[in-house]
């Protein structure tokens, strides 16, 4: 019978004769050879020389490398220019509906994390209200509260439009189950917001709504609402109300963090705040076929700030 103990740097061996007793062991170095290789030579344990140039597989093709610029900026893209991206992911690249609005919205908690850490709230409970629109950015927002609620944070949503999609209503039960509340109407009473939560996200109107005169009621009248809040409001995509080519700020909100997906587009040039973008994921071919040139990420991390 043999046993082995490990510590840091060392093995010890030792053996047990038939009659339970420790017979004669000895001791190995990890770096010497081991009992059953006392006739091997010594092998090198210096580390192997790097690649080459034309060793390098990825030196060797670019479609390996990652074609970012080297500083933290991206081109804007136009609404259309979104429209075909996504639409290229779904068809040439087989990305699921419900797979990219899960990366989206992960992308959105993980910024809301970053730009206000659960260590830094005023308040004392970590509560976020999330305000979601009938389209594709409402459901963005369903998931990005999902993942809120995994962070710890204390998410409320405000869904007063409810989508009949099987993939707004999978995402509605999924915050359900996790215990995430439903407002059933949002105060019209600015203070009471300012004081119920630490800050807001927008997740109303995205690139698939043509501009403020798309929206129809019940969000005219949130918007109004969100633009006399006074703590920091977070954007997805695109800030609530703004035009495409240009952002207009007098007739939507004002956002304090905007997370702008897969490209930042046009009507966010201006913009001043604290700014995210979530893109890593997209495939280097699409990158460079709509020359999105993303900024290069750091770590492994999703998003990065622009």
């Amino acid at each position: 019978m043999q046993h082995h103990s490990s510590r840091r740097n060392s093995i010890i061996w030792c053996f047990v004769d038939d009659g339970g007793k420790l017979g004669p062991g000895w001791f190995r170095s990890l770096s010497g050879p081991k009992p059953w290789q006392e006739n091997a030579p010594h092998t090198r344990t210096e580390p192997p020389e790097p690649l080459s140039h034309t060793q390098n597989p990825h030196a060797q093709n670019p479609s390996l490398r990652t074609p970012h610029t080297q500083n933290h900026s991206a081109p804007p893209c136009s609404r259309a220019e979104a429209v075909a991206v996504e639409t290229d992911l779904l068809t040439e690249y087989h990305f699921g509906q419900q797979q990219l609005l899960e990366i989206w919205g992960h992308s959105c908690a993980i910024a809301v994390a970053k730009a206000f850490p659960l260590v830094l709230l005023c308040k004392r409970q970590p509560t976020v209200l999330v305000v979601c629109g009938p389209g594709q950015n409402g459901c963005i927002g369903l998931v990005c509260a999902r993942h809120l609620r995994t962070f710890e944070y204390e998410p409320t949503i405000f869904y007063p439009k409810r989508s009949p999609q099987a993939v707004h209503q999978d995402f509605t039960v999924q915050c359900e189950k996790m215990d995430i509340p439903f407002l059933s109407y949002l105060p019209t009473e600015v203070q009471l917001i300012n004081d119920a939560y630490n800050l807001v996200v927008d997740a109303i109107a995205g690139p698939e709504t043509p501009g403020p005169a798309a929206l129809t009621e019940p969000y005219g009248a949130i918007l109004l609402t969100l633009k006399q809040v006074k703590i920091p409001i977070v954007s997805l995509d695109e800030p609530s109300g703004w035009e495409e080519e240009e952002g207009d700020p007098a007739h939507g909100i004002v956002p304090d963090v905007l997370v702008s997906l897969t490209a930042p587009k046009r009507c966010a040039a201006g913009f001043r705040g604290k700014h995210f973008l979530a893109g890593r994921f997209l495939p280097f071919d699409i990158q460079r076929k709509y020359e999105l040139n993303p900024p290069e990420y750091p770590g492994t991390d999703s998003l990065v700030e622009l």
